[in-house]
């Protein structure tokens, strides 16, 4: 019997055993990925096999989401990083058009709701990842720091360290490890 076999008759005893709980494997919202080693990938070709979920056909794609989590198929997380940053950076150009109708409490409660949060979500996911991620994510945290400081990154009064640790007390890369 194949793998692929195998585990289409695995997702037949799970959605037999959640129909049985009056719950539904819903096929259309089921996301199929083949990850592995470049070599492996290669094996199976393009995207690999489909697998059929009933009377449905689930075919495979090179990234899946799981809990807003983009994964693609060599498991790394660059296009859920560069995702991520793009959508911190978007909100942060959004408040410093509003950053003189704010005071630093409401602005830095802004940054918190829709940048901080966004970078601490599943950040555990992200451990060991090489620096070129950690730095996306720095760089992002750099700009909400200085946008709440309500301080230009070109001055050459205060350094980035001593404004994160002292003004908000957030940890920068170098302090965390």
């Amino acid at each position: 019997m194949s793998i692929v076999e195998r585990l289409e008759r695995c997702l037949t005893a799970v959605s037999h055993l959640m129909a049985t709980n009056r719950l539904k494997l819903n096929a259309e919202k089921t996301e199929l990925l083949w990850a592995g080693s470049r070599y492996s990938a290669a094996a199976l070709g393009n995207n690999g096999p489909s697998l059929k979920l009933g009377q449905d056909t689930v075919a495979p794609s090179n990234h899946v989401h799981v809990l807003d989590i983009t994964f693609s198929s060599d498991l790394s997380l660059d296009d859920h990083v560069a995702r991520d940053s793009a959508t911190c950076f978007y909100w942060l150009r959004q408040f410093r058009r509003v950053r003189r109708s704010l005071d630093n409490d409401a602005m830095k409660t802004l940054v918190h709701a829709f940048i901080t949060s966004r970078v601490d979500y599943c950040n555990a996911v992200l451990a060991g990842s090489p620096k070129s991620i950690t730095d996306t994510l720095q760089r992002v945290l750099n700009a909400a720091a200085h946008l709440v400081t309500n301080i230009d990154k070109y001055d050459g009064g205060l350094s980035l360290s001593s404004l994160l640790h002292d003004q908000l007390h957030w940890l920068n890369e170098s302090e965390s490890s």
